[in-house]
């Protein structure tokens, strides 16, 4: 990643959001460095556990051979398949042999909304995850992830759609934590205007997140752009200084 995006970003981020987390990237390799495999532990069955290290600073690596959930292997594209039975497992379940979720109402359901979530091949061996601040130079950032607070939200919510004429720069779509990280930035990221993808509605992660906290995710381009634009949007008004206020305690 070019230093002086890094940079720019940091001072920017300090001036708009005093105090506020800085946010983490990934990127898919086939090479690793040792201070990578030195630093990473896949303490949680759940991805999304694991990235609390990260966001305090530490570099965690995740690949096929350590993933323990099938939807994190799947929506990181090191797997193809579904588990069996996840049209029960997403809704009502099987009596006797499985419990069901109920984030579906019925199997039908799952089949349909499965056909709107084709998977992908990851790229490399192994998907990395870092703080922004700890990025390196040989890095290539794919998306920026924020874990932020409501008043965050509604800051980088409004920027996200500060230069269209689209109402919908952001999208909310219905999946798991890993998936609103993962999976749809990276749809989103083919696209020729990319959006930005609020998430972590995902019950089953929830646990594995402060408690008012949801997700941000922004593909590299998009966020570039949002980065240019910070010195000249609402972030320079009073009325962001009273958020921002808040934001820094």
């Amino acid at each position: 990643m070019q230093k002086q995006l890094q940079e720019t970003f940091l001072e920017k981020w300090a001036t708009y959001f005093p105090g506020a987390e800085l946010p983490i990237i990934y990127y898919y390799t086939d090479t690793l460095a040792g201070e990578e495999i030195a630093d990473s532990s896949n303490g949680h069955r759940c991805l999304i556990g694991n990235l609390a290290r990260v966001r305090k600073g530490h570099s965690y690596v995740y690949s096929a051979r350590n993933a323990k959930c099938p939807g994190g292997k799947r929506y990181s594209g090191f797997s193809q398949e579904i588990q069996p039975d996840f049209e029960h497992f997403l809704s009502c379940g099987i009596p006797g042999k499985l419990e069901g979720e109920r984030y579906k109402k019925s199997p039908e359901v799952v089949r349909e909304y499965i056909k709107n979530l084709p998977p992908f091949k990851a790229p490399g061996k192994y998907l990395v995850f870092k703080r922004w601040d700890k990025v390196g130079e040989a890095d290539d950032p794919l998306a920026v992830i924020f874990f932020a607070t409501a008043d965050v939200l509604s800051g980088l919510f409004t920027l996200a759609n500060f230069d269209s004429s689209s109402p919908d720069g952001v999208i909310a779509p219905m999946g798991s934590g890993c998936a609103s990280i993962i999976k749809y930035p990276l749809v989103e990221a083919g696209s020729a205007k990319p959006r930005c993808v609020l998430g972590m509605f995902d019950v089953s992660a929830r646990p594995y997140v402060p408690e008012n906290t949801l997700t941000f995710a922004v593909p590299l381009k998009r966020f570039e752009e949002m980065a240019d634009n910070m010195d000249e949007s609402f972030l320079i008004t009073s009325s962001w200084y009273t958020v921002k206020s808040r934001i820094s305690g």
